[in-house]
């Protein structure tokens, strides 16, 4: 069984949480059980969470060696430049080593749903959205290339990975694939 899920800002990628207080997490959405997250989806990122019963499976979509990329609608803060494009196509240097180029593009802002809170607005700071493809998989990893490239992101949002994507499902609905 796989299943596409559009996790909420703020919900964790797992089904408990012992934190104080506690958080959001994926048991408040109504999945069939046995079902498991085939990799992460830090709290404060939306969109497609994979979630599967079948180890092969979840091992095949989350391992580097299967490269099934993922991409991520980012809005950063700043107007983005060619070369930093550039840089992120590249790759870019990281504290825990240097990226592998990845697919980066300026987009028109995608028909979101609205984020509960809302990113903040500033009149004075512009704002853009990207599209960014990356065959990693590291800690944080997209945000931390926009920061290395002068870009910080305001709002991520996973729309694919691999072939999957994220469609039309809008914040906590699920349905299988």
């Amino acid at each position: 069984m796989l299943i596409a899920l559009n996790k909420p800002y703020g919900v964790l990628s797992q089904f408990t949480d012992r934190s104080v207080p506690p958080k959001p997490t994926l048991a408040g959405f109504g999945l069939p059980k046995n079902v498991y997250a085939a990799g992460r989806l830090d709290h404060d990122s939306e969109g497609l969470l994979l979630l599967t019963d079948d180890g092969d499976l979840a091992h095949r979509l989350t391992d580097p060696k299967h490269k099934q990329p993922k991409t991520y609608w980012v809005q950063v803060e700043g107007e983005p430049r060619e070369d930093q494009l550039q840089a992120l196509r590249r790759g870019v240097e990281l504290n825990d080593g240097p990226t592998l180029p990845a697919q980066a593009e300026r987009i028109d802002p995608p028909a979101l749903w609205p984020r509960d809170p809302p990113v903040r607005f500033r009149k004075t700071v512009p704002d853009a959205w990207l599209a960014i493809t990356i065959g990693e998989g590291r800690n944080r990893q997209v945000r931390r290339m926009t920061a290395a490239v002068g870009l910080p992101t305001l709002r991520l949002v996973r729309a694919a990975v691999g072939p999957y994507r994220l469609g039309d499902l809008q914040p906590g609905q699920w349905r299988p694939l």
